[in-house]
């Protein structure tokens, strides 16, 4: 992967601030930017949030909606500028929490062009009470690791803060 194949993961909780810090680095970038939306606008609460990301971006985003050809959309949109995916979180939720994340990897290993990916830090919070939404927070869990793995960046959003995870300053192999 060149440097122009940029993978930047950017995880958080809940209205910590991860799309907003995901845009700042985006903005790194030279425009246009493409924006790869996963959610669905099922209800009023939703079409709300997503209203407000769209406030926020403001010009010189272009947007597809794509909740669940996750990788298609990344091959057809590598044509020379950023792209951010906002998020892997809902995408695994939308393909029945059996996304096909080896191909996801294997597709953001063959981008030309920088992608920055939001998702979300469910494994923070209380154990689940049921077997599905344990089953569907171990597969979150898996799939950021896969994904981190290959991130040339990963950042978490904290009470809106970024803080880096990846590259750190120390060769965790060289401290353990």
């Amino acid at each position: 992967m060149t440097e122009s194949g940029r993978i930047i993961l950017v995880t958080g909780g809940a209205r910590s601030g991860k799309s907003a810090i995901a845009e700042r680095l985006v903005a790194r970038y030279p425009a246009p930017w493409t924006y790869i939306a996963t959610a669905e606008a099922r209800d009023d609460e939703m079409r709300e949030r997503i209203a407000q990301h769209q406030r926020r971006r403001g010009d010189g985003w272009r947007c597809i909606e794509e909740p669940k050809d996750l990788c298609g959309a990344l091959r057809n949109t590598d044509t020379g500028a950023v792209r951010m995916v906002d998020c892997l979180t809902l995408w695994l939720a939308n393909c029945g929490g059996a996304a096909d994340v080896p191909r996801l990897v294997a597709t953001l290993r063959q981008q030309s062009c920088p992608v920055v990916l939001v998702t979300n830090e469910l494994g923070l919070g209380i154990v689940p009470d049921n077997a599905m939404a344990r089953e569907f927070r171990d597969r979150h869990g898996w799939m950021n690791q896969a994904v981190a793995d290959i991130a040339q960046e990963v950042w978490m959003a904290v009470s809106g803060q970024p803080l880096r995870l990846k590259p750190t300053r120390e060769n965790i192999d060289e401290i353990l």
